[in-house]
């Protein structure tokens, strides 16, 4: 009678585990599936052209935001119109930059592209070269605020071309819209810049 409800005992110990097992096996081999689904959700999600454009409009508003930090810097002898120009420049783009960072990492693709790591970036169309930061950084308060829209306004308008393409080509709903943001944030203020420029 022991021996014969010892083997019972026994028996439902290990239809209790086996059943254990079975339900962690099945959630485990759910949550990958999820997890794999969502990786190739997220692959099929984007193109080549949302990853070039991401990766080139990252350093694209960094160096308008680093700009616009050497001017700011230069105190109340730069001009009130541009201070608050840079200030809106500073408030729009430094968000966008964290949302791109973000997408690259979702994407698995690298916030820089290859060709131009490690480099400072003047090769691309609107960027300043190391010399024409200098020049701003050197700049006094009044000069400054003329190099500064002068060299945003290019920048402004290689942002502009580079959103067009991007909007026509990209395949991301998210990259897409911030593409037509931009193309509408940044066509408007190079007119208002040549006119503030014009007026200096």
């Amino acid at each position: 009678m022991q021996t014969t409800t010892t083997r019972a005992l026994a028996a439902a110990a290990a239809l209790t585990i086996g059943l254990t097992l079975a339900g962690c096996s099945t959630s485990n081999t759910s949550s990958s599936d999820a997890s794999s689904s969502q990786s190739s959700s997220s692959s099929a999600s984007h193109n080549d052209q949302d990853v070039k454009f991401t990766q080139q409009m990252l350093p694209h508003h960094q160096q308008a935001i680093e700009m616009s930090d050497m001017l700011l810097a230069k105190g109340s002898g730069v001009q009130a119109d541009v201070v608050t120009l840079a200030k809106q420049i500073k408030a729009e783009q430094d968000p966008e930059i964290k949302t791109m960072t973000g997408w690259l990492k979702s994407w698995n693709e690298p916030t820089q592209m290859p060709s131009t790591s490690g480099t400072d970036h003047s090769s691309m169309s609107g960027m300043m070269s190391h010399s024409d930061m200098q020049d701003l950084q050197n700049a006094s308060p009044r000069d400054a605020g003329k190099r500064y829209l002068k060299r945003m306004i290019q920048h402004h308008t290689s942002a502009v071309d580079m959103a067009k393409t991007e909007v026509t080509k990209g395949k991301n709903a998210d990259t897409v819209a911030l593409a037509t943001s931009i193309v509408q944030s940044q066509t408007e203020p190079i007119t208002q810049m040549q006119d503030m420029l014009a007026s200096k």
